[in-house]
């Protein structure tokens, strides 16, 4: 298997530097934030890798980073950088979203996140999931 990033419409991984972001603000002196944006849930799991006995995939999860603003503000992406589970091995994904997918009818969106693995144990696993919706309960 091919462990090339392949692109979902765009390589948003020229996001990375944060210091273009100025929407958020430290801690004050009372210890509240200002300026926080949001997070965004995602669990799924990675495409299978291997033949054989060997063959496996991996279960990952967790919370996005907070906003990257692009197209001068009109859409942001999320930075992703986490380990995926534990078999005798795990593997780290670290990709930056796609823009914000409206959810029709809504105020709320998803963001696609597609790419590859790190190369452990002489493989790598794809994946191609999407976010889950942004302030669910409100």
């Amino acid at each position: 298997m091919s462990c090339q990033n392949y692109k979902c419409q765009k390589n948003y991984n020229n996001y990375n530097n944060y210091n273009e972001y100025n929407g958020y603000k430290c801690i004050n002196s009372c210890g509240c934030t200002e300026g926080m944006t949001h997070v965004h849930e995602y669990e799924s799991s990675v495409k299978l890798a291997e033949e054989g006995c060997d063959r496996h995939n991996h279960r990952a999860a967790g919370v996005t980073g907070e906003v990257i603003p692009i197209n001068n503000g009109t859409n942001h992406v999320h930075k992703i950088n986490d380990r995926i589970d534990f078999l005798d091995h795990f593997h780290r994904i670290c990709v930056t979203t796609g823009p914000a997918i409206m959810i029709p009818g809504t105020k709320k969106h998803v963001h696609l996140v597609c790419g590859n693995t790190t190369f452990v144990d002489e493989h790598c696993h794809q994946f191609l999931f999407t976010t889950q919706i942004n302030a669910p309960l409100v």
